[in-house]
């Protein structure tokens, strides 16, 4: 048998112990399962794994899952018989068959977080980000923070590491000191002891209705990540992240309002040009410190402030130095396809904001230019574009069209934005979008911003959004730049 799960004290040694010899199910085997099953077989569990699946990609990963012990099905959906515990993919959701006989037999059912969580050594600080929009930057951000301290500290969760690798201890007994989690709607849904040290709701707007059956359940599970204890970072002008935090947090846990105004005691926020904190100083009502100026934001548009300010919070609340906050800014490289500068042709800048999967997203992209030729369509998975539309209607100069739904927003615009002329791309095809640009400049005036922020997700054109994202840079490159 392997070395112990954990060199350290597990934050619930009890579970941790129970794990031995016991029969564990992991549904599915996407980006978290097979961390999740290398974990489990560590602990002594005894692994089955399901996957609906039977193609290529899941041979290819049940391969060496069944080299190290685990036992894999393809292509099934049923609850193994004598399963004691169900460890769930973030994706699948609460009524697939095999998590609707596991809660009617009784078997307790958590996700990959939960795991980490319960298995995790008792004195790493998690420091946890949720919200629809901004989390990956946001995360990151703060990762920059926190080693610019000095801190033992490393971005997980959507952003690239899984939780459950980072959280445990390696063969070596090391683990990171402080993790700066992103974690998405699901996972906290399957999540039931996570205690953040301290945790925010960056905002909250329609999105994955489906999958939650409407906003309500789709916010209560953002809320999840105010628990016990968590020092409650808040977006002062998010009336979701605020309301979250009073039903969900705990009334005795600090409260940290973040601003793009000026802030008042308990508050970071923005006085001229500087981002400053009157939260985590020694005499907040009388006395605020400088964390880093506007300059240091990149891109400076207002809600990246607010992520800066977001994750200046979190940082501050371990005790993260005003000068690190400003370092971190500096180190920080933003993530591609989000608000991405191409080129400028003929006077027009080109930007890519394929990241934008969802109206609340789009719109913020939107708020940071006055004159837009506006690209945008896909799939809006049942959200509503009205609202969108008549906000960033008096800055569009056009719109060009594309993907399965389009047609929404076509009709979002004849109501209201009727004098905005829009082009309408019916082609999906692998070159659609060199239409899609031909068009956009066509219709941009110098000194215009052609902004691809589509309001939607990508795949029933493109295999991801960053896909999407670099077919609009590829066209915009042949137009030739300045």
């Amino acid at each position: 048998m392997d070395a112990p799960l954990v060199a350290a004290a597990p934050r619930d040694p009890a579970f941790a112990a129970r794990l031995d010899g016991a029969p564990v199910c992991v549904a599915g085997l996407g980006v978290s399962g097979p961390p999740v099953v290398r974990a489990l077989l560590r602990g002594g569990a005894e692994v089955t794994v399901v996957e609906a699946r039977d193609d290529d990609a899941a041979r290819r990963a049940a391969e060496p899952l069944r080299a190290a012990g685990a036992r894999v099905t393809l292509g099934g959906a049923d609850l193994p018989p004598g399963t004691g515990l169900v460890v769930t993919s973030p994706g699948w959701r609460p009524d697939a068959p095999l998590l609707v006989a596991a809660a009617d037999a009784g078997v307790e059912v958590i996700g990959d977080v939960e795991l980490a969580w319960r298995l995790s050594p008792a004195d790493q600080t998690w420091l946890a980000i949720t919200g629809t929009n901004g989390k990956t930057t946001t995360v990151r951000m703060l990762e920059a923070m926190l080693r610019a301290d000095g801190r033992d500290a490393v971005a997980v969760g959507n952003v690239g590491t899984p939780v459950i690798e980072a959280a445990l201890p390696g063969p070596d007994g090391r683990y990171p000191a402080v993790l700066a989690v992103e974690l998405s709607s699901f996972q906290l849904h399957w999540s039931s002891s996570l205690r953040p040290h301290a945790a925010t709701v960056l905002n909250v707007a329609a999105d994955h209705l489906d999958w939650h059956g409407g906003l309500e359940p789709y916010a209560a599970a953002k809320g999840r990540v105010y628990a016990p204890g968590t020092v409650r970072v808040v977006n002062t002008a998010d009336p979701w992240s605020a309301r979250l935090a009073a039903e969900h947090g705990d009334p005795a846990a600090p409260l940290v309002g973040f601003t793009l105004g000026t802030p008042r005691p308990g508050e970071v926020g923005v006085v001229e040009d500087l981002l400053v904190d009157r939260a985590f100083t020694a005499d907040p009502e009388r006395t605020a410190e400088e964390l880093a100026s506007l300059a240091d934001v990149r891109p400076p548009a207002p809600h990246n402030v607010a992520n800066a300010l977001a994750a200046a919070a979190l940082a501050r609340s371990v005790g993260a130095a005003p000068a690190a906050v400003r370092a971190g800014l500096a180190a920080f490289a933003p993530e591609p396809h989000r608000i991405a500068h191409v080129a400028q042709v003929a006077g027009v800048d080109y930007v890519d904001d394929s990241k934008a999967t969802n109206p609340h997203a789009a719109a913020a992209s939107l708020t940071a230019y006055p004159s837009v030729v506006w690209i945008a369509g896909g799939l809006l998975k049942g959200a509503d574009v009205a609202e969108l539309v008549r906000a960033a209607a008096p800055r569009l100069r056009g719109a060009v069209l594309l993907g399965r739904d389009r047609d929404r927003l076509r009709d979002a615009l004849a109501e209201h934005a009727p004098g905005v002329p829009v082009v309408d791309v019916a082609d999906t095809g692998p070159d659609a979008m060199a239409g899609v640009v031909a068009a956009a400049a066509g219709l941009a005036r110098p000194g215009d911003t052609v902004l691809l922020a589509p309001a939607a997700a990508s795949m029933d054109m493109f295999p991801d959004y960053k896909a999407r994202g670099d077919r609009f840079a590829a066209a915009v490159g042949a137009l030739g730049g300045d």
